[in-house]
């Protein structure tokens, strides 16, 4: 090494790689086991990147739901404009000088995915499909009076975008993304797909919104849309307001429907039918061999159980009894083996949902593993098969099945 340089000192003598046999000036590398990393993951590591992957991948779906779409109202704005005089070149035209930059390097990249093949589909072939995110919305920012005849609001727009772009950049470089921000990805990608008219087809704000992942992969789990342990799980995430507020129509068959009954209240059941929800109530009948067989299997004790549906069903007559049309709101025992709980909600539209409970041997209903389905008559296809109904509709007819069997509670 020459004057003026630094000389990185020797090796141990008293270990491989030090300085014997090593010309001088030479760098002595240790060996792994003397630096002592560790390369393996444990089962918390393992776990930790899975979430990682998976909150980046709802949130993946998100932004190319968004990008899609912005990708597409651009074109159908600016393209007419620029299209006639500039030809297949109207993306490099309407980015104009401030754009110069951004827009040819999307021309190269696409050259380039041209020479290796990496355009798959002839649709892409555009430079349109190479712009980021970011230089979309400087395309409709720029020509923001081409697009104000759409949209009301620029800042609305500009807002959502905003709030997307920290998502974008933790994705794009492979970064922890944290539940709150994917939370506000998925509030922002939604709204922004609502503001661009994205149609019947974008997911919805209703009840429960669809979420993107379940329109994507939703067939491979039926109508399924949430699996919660329990009870006290599910009504966290949907509380009793959001499931049962605004129906049209309210189906529920159980013991003694404490989801319904005990976390809506009967002021709540009261205006809900007068504003013109048809309710069909099915309580298994506390008179019946069924109920004993119930207060056996969860060790409760004689008449317990039975007492606490007749309370129930007392409660519902006192709701019924309000009412300017109790036609509307109708109450019904069984008689049968209870097999399940189902509180079907607009079982007749599109939006329809569904909690349902099996009945376990020994666990109270709070107790029990809840899902939730979505209806609207949605077909599932399997691959190279028929179309199949999902489970909605198999707890929909079970429902008048029994209805149909049950006897009216005067």
């Amino acid at each position: 090494m020459g004057s003026g340089g630094l000389e990185l000192p020797p090796g141990d003598p008293g270990h491989d790689g030090g300085s014997t046999g090593v010309p001088p000036g030479a760098v002595s590398l240790a060996r792994p086991m003397e630096i002592g990393a560790e390369l393996d993951w444990d089962a918390g590591a393992w776990n930790e990147v899975r979430t990682r992957a998976q909150r980046a991948g709802r949130a993946y779906i998100w932004l190319n739901l968004v990008e899609q779409r912005l990708r597409a109202v651009v074109a159908a704005v600016l393209r007419p404009i620029y299209e006639p005089v500039h030809a297949d070149d109207w993306v490099v035209a309407a980015a104009g000088p401030a754009g110069q930059e951004w827009v040819q390097r999307a021309v190269a990249v696409r050259e380039v995915s041209r020479r290796k093949g990496y355009l798959l589909d002839p649709a892409d072939d555009n430079v349109l499909s190479f712009l980021t995110l970011p230089q979309l919305r400087e395309l409709m920012v720029q020509h923001w009076p081409c697009f104000e005849p759409y949209y009301d609001d620029r800042r609305d727009v500009e807002l959502a975008l905003d709030e997307l772009e920290v998502t974008r950049n933790v994705v794009s470089r492979n970064r922890a993304l944290s539940e709150a921000v994917l939370a506000q990805a998925e509030r922002a990608s939604s709204r922004l797909l609502n503001i661009l008219g994205a149609g019947s087809g974008a997911p919805s704000a209703d009840r429960l919104p669809v979420d993107a992942v379940e329109d994507l992969v939703g067939d491979r789990y039926a109508d399924v849309i949430g699996v919660h342990p329990d009870r006290v799980r599910l009504q966290r995430q949907i509380p009793a307001e959001d499931l049962f507020g605004g129906a049209r129509r309210l189906d529920a068959i159980g013991i003694g429907l404490n989801l319904l009954v005990q976390n809506f209240s009967g002021r709540r059941l009261v205006r809900l039918a007068e504003s013109g929800c048809r309710v069909r109530l099915l309580f298994l009948n506390p008179a019946s061999s069924a109920v004993k067989r119930r207060e056996r299997e969860l060790g409760l004790k004689k008449g317990e159980l039975s007492r606490a549906v007749e309370t129930n069903i007392l409660h519902m007559r006192r709701v019924r009894s309000r009412l300017r049309d109790p036609g509307a709101f109708e109450i019904h025992v069984f008689d049968e083996t209870p097999r399940f709980m189902a509180c079907l909600v607009d079982g007749d539209g599109s939006d329809g949902l569904a909690v349902v409970q099996s009945y376990l041997r020994r666990a109270r209903g709070m107790e029990a593993p809840v899902l939730v389905l979505r209806g609207g008559g949605r077909a599932v296809v399997r691959h190279g098969q028929d179309s199949e109904h999902g489970l909605f509709e198999t707890y929909r007819d079970e429902f008048e099945s029994v209805w149909g069997d049950s006897r009216p509670v005067s």
